[in-house]
């Protein structure tokens, strides 16, 4: 047990966690572990901080019992990534085995001191879920600096140093920053650059100490010595090398140069004989290297120690669970015993996204030379306390709002990561919070700032109309911000950047500009002209006095005669978008220049979804007329002008209807390809996106988790990889003509199976559940059905170079080349990643669910904006948040005036319902949204939006057993 101090309970007994009697160092906050008995043993920790704790163990307790009370003491839910190392009695550094008797390794505990330091280095530092975890990360960068073992170029170290600095004293002060430097040692050679870090450092103003970890980790883990430990060795000619192991695998460096890595999937074996240690590698034919490669290290020890890690970077990194103990033998043994011991990295991150932790702030270590700046943009205290020995009760549950979920706040893509997760790369000048975290840990959605007075609110909603017919115009003023907050998307953002840019072609620019441009303007009078109307109606003007204002059927069907002389400009629509794309296609530049503008908060879609909604709103106009129409008598003043612009509408849409539908399907495929690799031709006239979601595959592997997608010509699997970008591998393609299928969970054991049969090939898949094997069966037979009518029956999807390993693959013979990427959910997310990270095929990835091309035509219908309350599941107070429904997520702001969103919650997976009364929520209209252990409350202002809320939520969440319509043809 650690020494006592003034705690007088744990983090975790303060924040009401419930008594556990486990071990896990994933528990925070718990009762210390059971020990043996026996005498107490007093060990020494250093911490990365440089301070010193002293706990005391059983003299028979393993490893395992000193490191879990390190972990609590620290109050550290991710604490699987660090370990304790010491030095042997041969002078060796060695880690700290778990499971073994810690005396038994310790000769001298009197005489030893262990360090706590990072021993797992994940490739994206997005991954790791809490700031304590990062912050950790950020002190092990500074130490590795320090002692000369990150070595970097002078720009990159200078960027790195100027971060710690500005986390520990804050923003640029000439002469404090200067005697910072003299006083303190970032760098050996940290004089030669002085200048170069001041530089740097004048650079962060404002940024808080969360979003200076970031940045120093968002640097530190592009660089090739990042988490590297080197162990010295030579190759069979006697050449000095080192050896090193890393997520990836086993690497060879020539001083600080790599020269060489071997991927996991390439490494069959790993032993080690004497002095030697040996890398046998699978059979390849186009492998230059022999089967077995041999290195030489200074001793047995040497071997033994680096084979151990690399076992340990195996198993955290490519293995769903802790590996279970070999049974002992009964007569000898033959070979180590040894194993990896604690949870893997999915289990972390499974662990943290699925538990309810709280978020509980910590002090830092500030210099303990100077004082903390004034102009500190951070809510943590700098002063010179232990790590994370003083903690609070946060404001806020820590709850996460994705749910394996990621929230994925807008920046650059979560999951997240909260949430999903995932996570995504930040850009110059975002922050931490902006990128990934949840509306609960966001600074700018904290119920601090947005608790209501109850009765306030009670006594504004009285004073508004109660008409049905009012709520349903109010939908309209609503939705219509929202419509046009997304055309200055393309007519004032998209636009201020492609016109500054020579690379992009002026005809599509044009284009674009002469279509877009008087849309924009046409509904901006008309937003003000609904506005200007809900205000006579709800009588914050007088003119209600002098007339019957009342009604909205006039403005619309004013309006929608003005919007008919617009038709040209919305046929032209489709154009931009074809035009656009063959930009893309025809030059890298464009490419670009649309991926980076995609990344931009205000583009929180994709942008060719921007390009489409013109058609539409078209839809949502009809959709409310008819609610207008059918809610009034025909005798009603306003029911002659609805039911007249009704028929406009609907004589437009029905003009357009062709059009839209194609263009759809071509975004579609648009979207779909961008989160592909592995495959040519993707987009092609006459082919139709049916289906995507997760399927289990199964081989010889056993059941593997797979992304499919069905297209109207063929089946596609894939899995995650490991690419900047995120996207989905491809490994196999399975052609419609000529497949049958059969459900077969009898005869494979496999519950909700069913078999393919190909000409080619067959697969066995299994859903999650039966509704979806019966969604995938219903729309395989249709596809099917379709790729019979069709007339190339040999389409071929993949990609030259896969092609010609598409026997291997479709097998699973090259699953093992694969980096199983269901270890990087993430928060996820959202999150390293090219284009967005919280795209329905991310989502459907974490949730194991799939969509239809149907369901995403009925999300088209399905959008809405409006105020809402919300509240979480442990908290009391409500916030109001101006939240928008589209793509099946929900996008949280804090006004409707706001030009981007600062969290989403994809809603693929959640319910809704509504809460029962032991849930205490004692108001009217409210409704649940619930996804394993994240719930949340939603709180609406009338009986009319609850009941639109939860309908178009319903259509998020609950995946009808829909297919596409036999009847149609090809699009384009």
């Amino acid at each position: 047990m650690v020494e006592p101090t003034d705690r007088s309970s744990t983090a975790g007994q303060r924040l009401g966690a419930p008594e556990s009697f486990g071990v896990s160092t994933l528990e925070p906050g718990l009762r210390p572990p059971t020990q043996p008995p026996g005498k107490l043993v007093s060990i020494r920790v250093q911490m990365l901080d440089d301070t010193q704790e002293v706990f005391q163990i059983s003299q028979r307790s393993p490893g395992k019992v000193l490191f879990d009370l390190v972990c609590a003491h620290l109050n550290l839910t991710e604490g699987d990534y660090f370990g304790l190392e010491y030095q042997d009695q041969r002078k060796m550094t060695v880690w700290l085995d778990l499971l073994k008797p810690t005396l038994k390794q310790i000769r001298r505990p009197k005489n030893t001191i262990l360090r706590f330091v990072v021993k797992f280095f994940p490739p994206d530092h997005t991954q790791l879920m809490e700031e304590l975890t990062r912050y950790l990360f950020a002190l092990q960068i500074k130490h590795d600096l320090a002692c000369g073992r990150l070595i970097c170029n002078d720009t990159s170290a200078a960027l790195m140093v100027s971060h710690i600095i500005q986390s520990e004293i804050g923003d640029f002060d000439d002469t404090q920053s200067w005697q910072h430097l003299l006083h303190n040692k970032y760098l050996p050679d940290q004089d030669a650059i002085r200048d170069k870090i001041t530089d740097c450092h004048r650079k962060h103003v404002g940024q808080t100490p969360a979003e200076s970890d970031y940045q120093l980790l968002e640097i530190a883990r592009r660089l090739e010595m990042y988490g590297i430990r080197l162990h010295p060795a030579k190759d069979r000619e006697g050449i000095k090398l080192n050896l090193a192991v890393a997520h990836t695998g086993v690497l060879v460096f020539q001083g600080y140069t790599k020269i060489n890595a071997f991927n996991w999937s390439k490494i069959r074996k790993l032993s080690f004989k004497r002095k030697r240690f040996l890398i046998k590698l699978r059979a390849d034919p186009a492998n230059s290297h022999h089967d077995t490669l041999e290195f030489a290290m200074a001793s047995r020890d040497c071997c033994k120690i680096f084979w151990k890690i690399c076992v340990e970077y195996h198993a955290f990194f490519r293995l769903f669970e802790e590996p279970k103990p070999k049974p002992k033998p009964i007569l000898f043994t033959r070979g180590s015993s040894f194993r990896f011991s604690g949870r893997t990295q999915k289990q972390i991150i499974d662990y943290v996204k699925d538990s309810e932790l709280k978020k509980v702030p910590f002090e830092r270590l500030s210099s303990l030379l100077l004082g903390s700046s004034n102009n500190r943009n951070s809510d943590h205290c700098c002063t010179p306390k232990p790590l994370a020995l003083h903690h609070w009760r946060s404001p806020s549950s820590g709850d996460s709002p994705l749910g394996s979920p990621h929230v994925v706040v807008n920046g650059n893509g979560p999951v997240n990561d909260q949430v999903m997760g995932s996570p995504s790369v930040l850009g110059p000048g975002q922050s931490p919070e902006r990128q990934q975290l949840s509306p609960l840990t966001s600074p700018l959605l904290t119920e601090a700032g947005y608790v209501r007075n109850d009765d306030e609110d009670e006594a504004r909603r009285k004073k508004f109309p109660t008409d049905k017919a009012y709520f349903i115009a109010k939908e309209l003023l609503t939705t219509e911000r929202t419509y046009l907050k997304d055309l200055q998307v393309i007519t004032e953002s998209f636009q201020s950047i492609v016109g500054k840019d020579e690379a992009f072609p002026d005809p599509v620019k044009n284009l674009i500009s002469a279509n877009y441009d008087p849309v924009y303007k046409f509904h901006q009078g008309f937003l003000k002209e609904v506005e200007q109307r809900l205000a006579q109606w709800e009588g914050r003007s007088n003119a209600h006095i002098k007339g019957d204002y009342q009604r909205i059927g006039d403005v619309l069907l004013k309006n929608i005669q003005g919007l008919r002389q617009l038709t040209i400009h919305l046929q032209k629509h489709s154009e931009c978008l074809v035009e656009l794309e063959r930009a893309c296609r025809t030059s890298r530049k464009v490419e670009t220049l649309c991926r980076e503008f995609e990344q931009q908060r205000v583009c929180y879609l994709p942008f060719n979804i921007f390009l489409l909604r013109p058609l539409h709103r078209l839809l949502h106009y009809k959709l409310i007329l008819e609610r207008l129409c059918k809610h009034y008598p025909p005798t009603h003043d306003d029911f002659r002008d609805c039911r007249a612009a009704l028929a406009d509408i609907s004589e437009m849409v029905l003009q357009l209807q062709g059009t839209m539908m194609k263009m759809e399907n071509f975004q579609k495929l648009l979207e779909l390809k961008k989160d592909l690799t592995g495959i040519d031709g993707l987009v092609i006239p006459g082919r139709e996106f049916i289906r995507l979601g997760c399927l289990s595959k199964l081989s010889g592997k056993g059941l593997q988790q797979r992304m499919f997608f069905l297209f109207s010509d063929s089946l596609i699997y894939t899995s995650r990889g490991m690419t900047p970008s995120n996207q989905f591998k491809v490994h196999g393609q399975l052609p419609l003509y000529g497949m049958t299928i059969r459900e077969s969970e009898e005869e494979w054991g496999v519950p909700h199976s069913f078999t393919l049969f190909g000409q080619r090939q067959s697969v066995v898949v299994a859903a999650s559940c039966a509704a979806e094997m019966e969604r995938w069966v219903e729309d395989i037979r249709l596809a099917i059905d379709l790729a019979e009518q069709s007339s190339s029956p040999d389409t071929d999807l993949l990609s030259s170079s896969l092609s010609e390993n598409s026997k291997s693959l479709s097998e699973d013979g090259g699953a093992e080349q694969e980096m199983e990427d269901e270890l990087c959910s993430s928060r996820s997310s959202l999150e390293r990643q090219g284009h967005r990270g919280n795209t329905t095929v991310h989502v459907c990835w974490h949730r194991n669910t799939s969509v239809s091309m149907v369901d995403f035509s009925v999300a088209v219908e399905n959008q809405l904006s409006g105020n809402l309350l919300r509240k979480f599941k442990n908290s009391n107070g409500w916030q109001k948040l101006w939240v928008v429904f589209t793509n099946f997520s929900l996008f949280f702001y804090k006004s409707h005036q706001d030009d981007y969103p600062l969290a989403s919650l994809p809603l693929l997976g959640y319910s809704v319902t509504v809460p029962s009364e032991s849930e205490n929520i004692h108001k009217d209209y409210v409704f649940k949204l619930h996804f394993k252990s994240h719930v949340y409350y939603f709180r609406s202002e009338s009986e009319y939006t609850f009941e639109r809320w939860m309908e178009v939520i319903r259509s998020a969440t609950c995946s009808a057993s829909r297919s596409l319509p036999s009847t149609r043809k090809d699009l384009y």
